[in-house]
């Protein structure tokens, strides 16, 4: 069985972590968009030296400073276009590298958060999208620190509604209760593995 490649999207406040941790509880191996970023704007990151061309003030003890990308961001409308144009094909290397290091029996879940909006859905097997109400997406956003009503709408903006993602998905995992959102993705990681078995 060669490894199943599982593609986990869902608009912000929607459970995508809390689904992620429930796969990774029975086995699953994680690979997270956010995080390969991190890895990215960290010291001596792939990005660093890129940034600093287009940003000098960005770069604070040779790492991507966010806040200083932010205000370069804020100030200069083709600021995003650059920063994307560098960390996307970045990004997506990081992914190749972690399916290419993957044991031939692994099922691996790859936490994207602008899966459809990118257009990235193709390659992989299955897509899961996260979902909740949307009182319970607000609620948790709003809990957030540093987080305001104003910033979450511009937030979900440059995001598809949740709707539409869930009409793409093969499967939608319903995290209103962490109970609720365990037991979904228990069924739904069974469910996979049978069909990657039988395959």
């Amino acid at each position: 069985m060669k490894a199943v490649l599982i593609a986990l999207t869902g608009s912000i406040g929607t459970g995508k972590s809390t689904t992620a941790k429930a796969f990774a509880d029975l086995g699953a191996h994680i690979w997270d968009a956010d995080a390969a970023v991190h890895r990215l704007y960290g010291d001596g990151g792939a990005a660093v030296s890129l940034i600093k061309a287009l940003c000098p003030a960005a770069i604070v003890d040779n790492a991507v400073d966010r806040t200083a990308l932010k205000d370069w961001i804020a100030t200069d409308n083709t600021a995003l276009k650059k920063i994307e144009n560098i960390v996307h094909p970045l990004v997506a290397q990081d992914r190749e590298d972690f399916i290419h290091g993957l044991p031939n029996d692994a099922v691996a879940v790859f936490d994207i958060p602008l899966l459809f909006e990118l257009g990235s859905e193709t390659r992989f097997d299955y897509t899961v999208v996260a979902s909740t109400s949307a009182e319970n997406q607000r609620a948790r956003v709003l809990a957030r620190p540093n987080m305001n009503a104003e910033q979450l709408e511009r937030i979900l903006a440059l995001q598809m509604p949740d709707d539409q993602k869930r009409s793409k998905a093969d499967f939608v995992i319903q995290t209103d209760t962490l109970e609720d959102a365990r037991a979904s993705v228990k069924k739904v990681f069974e469910q996979i593995k049978k069909q990657a078995s039988d395959a």
